[in-house]
């Protein structure tokens, strides 16, 4: 039995997360977080203190390591290695390190391979940078979620305002403008709108109505 993907790929911010989450839910579909991967890799090398240049010892480290996506009692856990790192990962150290584990092909590999296992028992929503250009070319619905950049930041800084986070909004605006040039000029697996992908610009919409527009897409692709 072939399993349904919805792949949503987009920039930093632009409500991937929340959307991608509340329409796994609404469909009980499973809910994937790829940038939760590549940011637990990244914590772990911070924390283990190797530098993010040395590429054999990530792979390495990445190879040796355990990630394991959870959602229970309304709750989304990212377990590394069996500890809970959900919060830690969301840090703005490890947002502006993110990129270097992301520009290692092999560690992209070994990641790409994680998320595609998921296909073999779940139907999924899946949403990252590459879902509908890499991971799952062959995804029944590819969808392109964006906002502009005044809007994206007003939400990256809220969500690191209600995490405790001492941060200054166009610091934010800043950091998402030159993350936005990373992953979209990167060598491997660079962020694009494919052809086919559905452009939903979020700008002035509600997360309800995201939401809701990606189901009604869903069941008129079907």
């Amino acid at each position: 039995m072939k399993h349904y993907v919805i792949a949503i790929d987009g920039p930093a911010s632009a409500g991937k997360g929340t959307v991608a989450r509340l329409v796994a839910e609404r469909l009980k579909f499973l809910y994937v977080d790829t940038g939760a991967m590549y940011r637990a890799i990244t914590l772990k090398a911070l924390k283990e203190n190797i530098p993010l240049d040395d590429e054999t010892t990530l792979i390495k480290m990445a190879k040796e390591t355990s990630i394991e996506l959870i959602f229970n009692n309304n709750k989304y856990k990212v377990m590394t290695d069996g500890k809970d790192v959900s919060e830690e990962i969301r840090t703005e150290q490890v947002s502006q390190k993110t990129h270097f584990i992301a520009s290692i092909l092999k560690i992209r590999e070994i990641l790409w391979e994680m998320q595609r296992a998921y296909r073999k028992n779940y139907n999924l929503v899946m949403e990252g940078r590459d879902i509908g250009s890499i991971v799952f070319p062959d995804a029944e619905i590819k969808i392109y979620l964006d906002a502009d950049i005044e809007e994206r930041a007003k939400r990256r800084y809220k969500q690191l305002k209600e995490n405790g986070h001492q941060v200054d909004i166009e610091t934010v605006k800043k950091s998402l403008i030159e993350r936005d040039e990373k992953d979209k000029n990167r060598t491997i697996s660079p962020l694009k709108k494919l052809s086919e992908s559905i452009y939903i610009d979020t700008t002035k919409m509600t997360i309800a109505q995201e939401v809701q527009q990606i189901v009604n897409i869903f069941y008129e692709m079907r």
